[in-house]
């Protein structure tokens, strides 16, 4: 039945998805109304909330474009599930931003593969992480991502490996001129964040311990069936489908290493996992096993979501 209702593109497929994430996300909102005091708080919450969307429709397209799924609404609704064990996301604008820029340097290099405008698509994917990266630093790692893609499509012209330092410049450049008009001190803005820090013991609360484990066994669950079917996929898609095996264990080295760890941070995780998830129900293409993996995932998240607030 579930896989039923998702199963095309529609509007009310669209709808039913907009609903429940307006459900969620309130229901978290409205445990603190601090900010409903306020025009700027508000702001902040739609602002926040349209990113959230904005994402969601960006993966969507991502997944459409590339032919990485088929006319169906999988990916929209394995993105809203995934997000659900991060609730307090709801409230990390620096991660929700930096998502989102991401996806958009993601979405330039998967069109790579066309190698129409190749040097502008390395430029702008380089300079969205950079962006991502002043919201979040350790995602300047995802330029590893960019260097892969080039040795997958365009490694052959010497001036595509320097156009990620022309965007680190145009980046720093711009930052630099900010700094200098709003007064921030840079040492400051990175001493924090330009750390190393592995250990994961932040945990508050039963409900995180339990919600990073569940993840963890949805994530190796999805990764592993990505893995043992990749050689029977499409060989057109190979270097797209490695290109998003790239980008989640990137957004994994971006949690492990990040100082101030919370969960939170495996939001970078949701995008791709949700990709491969939608591959996985595409791929199976046995009715049964796809509805026990969704029933399976809508009970956990929606458990965890409610545990952690």
């Amino acid at each position: 039945m579930i896989t039923s209702i998702f199963k095309k593109s529609t509007p009310l497929n669209y709808s039913l998805i907009i609903i429940l994430m307006l459900l969620f996300f309130f229901i978290y909102q409205f445990q603190d109304l601090s900010w409903f005091g306020s025009v700027f708080g508000i702001a902040e919450k739609i602002g926040l909330l349209l990113l959230i969307f904005g994402s969601f429709l960006l993966t969507n397209f991502i997944t459409k474009k590339n032919g990485l799924s088929k006319d169906n609404t999988y990916v929209l609704f394995f993105n809203f599930l995934l997000l659900l064990f991060f609730p307090d996301s709801f409230s990390k604008p620096n991660i929700i931003l930096a998502n989102f820029f991401l996806l958009l340097a993601l979405r330039r290099l998967l069109s790579l593969q066309s190698l129409k405008s190749a040097k502008e698509k390395i430029f702008d994917a380089s300079l969205w992480i950079l962006v991502a990266s002043l919201f979040q630093f350790w995602c300047i790692l995802f330029l590893v991502l960019v260097f892969i893609s080039i040795i997958f499509h365009v490694s052959g012209d010497y001036r595509n490996w320097i156009l990620p330092l022309i965007a680190f410049f145009t980046v720093g450049t711009l930052f630099l001129v900010a700094a200098l008009i709003f007064n921030i001190d840079i040492l400051s803005f990175y001493q924090n964040r330009a750390l190393v820090y592995f250990r994961i013991s932040y945990f508050t609360n039963n409900a995180q311990n339990w919600a990073l484990s569940i993840y963890f066994t949805v994530t190796l669950f999805f990764v592993l069936s990505m893995l043992t079917t990749l050689s029977k996929r499409p060989l057109l898609l190979h270097a797209s489908y490695k290109k998003v095996l790239a980008y989640f264990f990137i957004a994994v080295l971006v949690y492990l290493i990040s100082p101030n760890k919370s969960n939170d941070l495996l939001v970078f995780t949701v995008a791709p996992l949700a990709i491969m998830a939608t591959s996985h129900i595409e791929f199976v293409q046995h009715k049964i096993n796809n509805e026990l993996t969704f029933a399976v995932l809508i009970l956990c998240s929606v458990v965890v979501f409610f545990a952690q607030l």
